[in-house]
């Protein structure tokens, strides 16, 4: 039987990436981050024979290779989040991650994740996309919600998705929250999630009445300057690695919009996973929050 090993993060992703591999009868051996992935981990071993995990800490390069190897594992996938600032500040690396850290000239994500996937490979321990067990999960294109995106909402997108895509250029994040054509937030390590709530915040921050053009400019007393909704647009990086850092939303991420006043969604088709697509389109449509999946180009 198949074997594949599963380096599992925080979140719901690496439970459906497990089902799934289980699904196509793969055994499963999980590397567990002690960091970052559900303790429920050790009860679906438990429960099914062809599971098994192994707990280690973020840093231990060398114990998961030896983990992988001893189990005849030459096949892995990553799946789940692991927060930008546990890699760069709660990381305690074995010798041979510290070594691989100091010939880093970036330590940017993608760096550091390649790099790791070079070594893994180098020990005969291939590293695939992440994606490989979960292609119907990614989005089609289209409108995912009963209502499509206004005319104020698409010219938020488009200028998003140029913003967005300059700054997944340089890695830095993927995600950016308009208003009114005007960039409110920029994603860098605190996470998407993290990034529409700081959204919400600095408009709630404007107060009332909202900022108004000068009297001469203005065509009516107290025309807002800048519109109050929101719109979140999610892109892929220009060269996105799908071994790891896939664009991901779900249930949570419509449910943070949706505090944080944000009445649109923006991500790209084909290259964002999108986990219980029936329960974020419910969520979205009672939040009255349009999602729209577009071509990459």
């Amino acid at each position: 039987m198949d074997k594949l090993g599963l380096i599992a993060g925080n979140g719901r992703f690496p439970f459906l990436l497990l089902d799934a591999a289980r699904a196509h009868g793969a055994e499963v051996v999980v590397a567990a981050i002690k960091e970052e992935t559900d303790a429920e981990m050790d009860a679906r071993a438990a429960a099914d024979a062809g599971v098994r995990v192994h707990w280690l800490s973020l840093g231990e390069l060398s114990k998961l290779i030896e983990t992988f190897q001893s189990e005849g594992v030459h096949r892995a996938v990553m799946a789940g989040q692991v927060k930008h600032k546990q890699i760069f500040s709660s990381i305690r690396p074995d010798w041979r991650l510290a070594k691989l850290l100091l010939s880093l000239r970036t330590r940017n994500t993608d760096m550091l994740l390649g790099a790791v996937a070079k070594v893994l490979g180098d020990e005969g321990i291939e590293l695939i996309p992440s994606t490989a067990y979960l292609e119907p999960l990614l989005a089609a294109p289209g409108v995912l919600s009963s209502r499509a995106p206004n005319e104020q909402e698409e010219r938020d997108i488009a200028y998003g998705r140029e913003v967005a895509r300059g700054l997944a250029g340089f890695d830095v994040g993927q995600t950016v929250v308009i208003a009114a054509q005007a960039c409110v937030a920029i994603e860098a390590m605190e996470g998407t999630d993290a990034t529409i709530e700081r959204a919400g915040v600095l408009m709630r921050s404007l107060g009332d009445p909202a900022p108004t053009l000068h009297p001469s400019e203005q065509s009516s007393p107290g025309t807002p300057l800048l519109d109050r909704s929101l719109t979140v647009v999610k892109v892929a990086k220009p060269k996105q690695d799908l071994r790891f850092d896939v664009p991901v939303i779900g249930v949570q991420t419509i449910a943070t919009m949706r505090t944080a006043g944000a009445t649109c969604l923006a991500l790209e088709a084909h290259r964002t996973l999108i986990f219980d697509r029936e329960a974020v389109r419910a969520e979205a449509d009672a939040a009255g929050i349009a999602v729209i999946a577009l071509e990459h180009g």
